[in-house]
């Protein structure tokens, strides 16, 4: 209530980049005092007896946070406080990069949801496994970490291999999960990397250069897809999966289809290009989730993203063969307090 009434209507007095570095900032504060992460796992409780067991780890909740929101690993541990299973950092590229010009993002208030262009906006890689050298433990209470890495914008096609390759010798020794993300329509040229034949390299170098830097664990390995890719296309993403031996997939990411919205269309418009996420993409991303399941059998791990606002969106991902859920533009519109009240209302149904 107090976020409904009081703390959103001024925070949509800014921009949506300018509020959210807001967020950061108190975030920043909550884990730098001592004590400051207790006070908010009292405030935005966990339910007990609630963990998932998946990809070799123990997730106290199945309510995780989506990339895009801890651009540089620096906020995880606060963002973890709130009530969130796992957080997913990212996306991080290679070489760090200031994104595209702003304003790159954008609320659609009728529709709960966002428009975003960010670019892959991040330090880069070696600035965010120096902050996770410092901050990364094995503490009770620390939230499970995804890494998410992308391609660089200035990396050409044909040296992408190399560049994911190179972000993940950095980073792979402080994740629990890690995360390719071809999908982004914000980075000209990533989404042709789904295709099967640009596909495979990467995974399969990716999953190597885990293997080599970390021994003593395995570090399990997922891939993030879009939710325009066709059903033919999305049956060969799972089918190479299985096929590499693949822990799992994301689906789905933002969407470039700007279908069905209540916002007026010249509004829509004039925000340009960029990403869709939010209530639209609920439809989508179930159905994708479906088809992957329906083609990956029990063998792969399967996070759902994109729409889901409350437990009863959750639990129908869960039914339809998600092993875990992910949220985003559901917490921009009700606030922080949104991923331990679908925690409880999950653990209630």
């Amino acid at each position: 209530m107090l976020y409904r009434f009081f703390v959103r209507p001024l925070l949509y007095l800014l921009q949506a980049e300018t509020a959210h570095r807001i967020a950061v900032f108190f975030l920043r504060l909550a884990q730098k005092f001592p004590g400051g992460r207790s006070v908010l796992r009292l405030l935005f409780p966990l339910p007990k007896n609630q963990a998932v067991q998946a990809l070799g780890l123990s997730f106290p909740s199945p309510i995780g946070l989506a990339a895009g929101f801890d651009k540089d690993a620096e906020i995880y541990q606060g963002l973890g406080a709130l009530g969130f299973g796992f957080v997913e950092v990212g996306t991080i590229t290679a070489q760090g990069q200031p994104g595209n010009p702003k304003p790159r993002l954008f609320r659609l208030v009728q529709d709960r949801a966002l428009i975003n262009r960010m670019g892959f906006n991040n330090h880069g890689a070696e600035h965010a496994a120096l902050v996770l050298k410092k901050t990364r433990s094995q503490k009770p209470g620390e939230p499970i970490l995804g890494i998410n890495i992308g391609k660089t914008k200035i990396v050409s096609a044909d040296d992408a291999v190399s560049d994911y390759e190179a972000s993940t010798r950095l980073l792979a020794p402080y994740a629990d999960y890690f995360v390719v993300n071809v999908s982004s329509p914000n980075t000209p040229g990533l989404r042709d990397l789904q295709a099967i034949g640009s596909l495979r390299p990467i995974l399969l170098a990716v999953r190597t250069a885990l293997d080599e830097v970390v021994t003593e664990r395995r570090v399990p390995l997922l891939v993030k897809i879009a939710p325009d890719l066709a059903d033919e296309d999305i049956s060969d993403v799972a089918r190479l999966a299985l096929e590499i031996g693949l822990d799992g997939i994301i689906a789905t990411n933002t969407t470039i289809s700007r279908e069905g919205l209540k916002t007026d269309a010249r509004t829509v418009k004039e925000m340009g290009a960029g990403g869709l996420s939010g209530a639209p993409l609920k439809k989508r991303a179930l159905e994708v989730l479906s088809h992957l399941r329906a083609k990956g059998g029990k063998d792969l791990v399967l996070i759902a993203a994109g729409g889901i606002e409350n437990a009863e969106d959750a639990q129908a991902r869960l039914n339809a063969g998600a092993n875990l859920v992910q949220i985003y533009s559901a917490m921009i519109y009700g606030g922080p307090g949104v991923p331990s009240r679908i925690a409880r209302d999950l653990a209630k149904s």
